[in-house]
């Protein structure tokens, strides 16, 4: 009668053992179930995306390619040729094509991503699903874009004589830095854009004061010569940073970023610090607000 009084509770806490064990399978296979539905979702979204964007057009996806390329030929000629800007700094062309490459890139995450929650409100008011799903569609989409332009950027390298070293392997760091950046601000526009609309006249603005601010069509060289403290204060933005910092280790180790200016890891790390932080608000931001999307949308 002792074994089996003292065997009880052993049998008991075996049993709630299992139980405990068995629940967190479920929560582990409920958990994987819902990152792989996530996955499947992102994916027809993005091919969804990708086919409509270009559908009855006659060049389809080259215009990804031509549209930057337009861009920076005009540019060229007025700044570049006959302004004179750069002059003197090491395949400055080559650098200004791959500054307006990643704004491109940066602009179509952020862009697309503001009105992406509107834009498929019909689906979200009949389907429950994860709607982040909908904001990361957008930005993997201006990703692939983004790998494509990289292909048109590495023939003007090898016309233009770059020589690549051992950096160039640090550019998909800066590239994650500026998608984080964009798919953080993604989150809070799109959600700021379902409640109000002025939102998207307000990012207009906005982004051309970036645009200009981010010595995307100037050399930061420029900046440098007039003022090295207005650099390192124009470099503190995450855009900027990722730029330079991407032609610095991919085209010339000339262009200056915020730590050859400062010689300061610390300073080095606020443009890092403010993606962290964007990304996390604007997570929390959406998660929070996504449950009344359907119908505020």
């Amino acid at each position: 009668m002792r074994n089996a009084g003292g065997d009880k509770p052993k049998r008991m806490l075996v049993a709630e053992n299992i139980y405990c064990y068995t629940n967190q399978y479920y929560m582990m296979s409920n958990t994987y179930r819902k990152y792989r539905y996530s996955l499947i979702l992102l994916r027809e979204l993005v091919i969804t995306e990708f086919k409509l964007r270009y559908q009855g057009s006659v060049l389809g996806y080259l215009w990804s390619l031509l549209k930057p390329l337009f861009l920076f030929a005009i540019l060229y000629y007025v700044f570049v040729f006959f302004l004179k800007i750069g002059e003197g700094i090491p395949h400055w062309p080559v650098s200004m094509l791959l500054g307006i490459v990643l704004w491109n890139f940066f602009a179509e995450i952020t862009n697309n991503g503001l009105s992406a929650i509107v834009g498929r409100g019909d689906v979200i008011r009949k389907i429950n699903f994860p709607k982040y799903v909908i904001i990361l569609a957008s930005s993997v989409s201006a990703l692939i874009n983004l790998l494509l332009n990289f292909v048109v950027i590495a023939v003007f390298m090898v016309l233009n004589g770059v020589d690549l070293s051992w950096s160039a392997l640090l550019t998909p760091l800066y590239i994650i830095e500026l998608l984080a950046f964009g798919v953080g601000l993604a989150f809070i526009l799109s959600t700021l854009y379902v409640k109000f609309r002025d939102t998207n006249y307000i990012w207009e603005i906005v982004m051309q004061a970036l645009f200009y601010g981010s010595a995307v069509i100037y050399p930061i060289a420029m900046v440098v010569d007039k003022s090295s403290d207005l650099a390192s204060l124009l470099l503190l933005n995450p855009i900027a940073q990722s730029i330079q910092d991407v032609r610095h280790v991919l085209i010339s180790d000339t262009n200056p970023t915020l730590f050859t200016l400062t010689q300061s890891p610390l300073l080095s790390l606020i443009p890092i610090g403010l993606v962290i932080v964007t990304l996390a608000v604007g997570a929390w931001y959406f998660k929070r607000r996504s449950p009344y999307f359907a119908e505020d949308v």
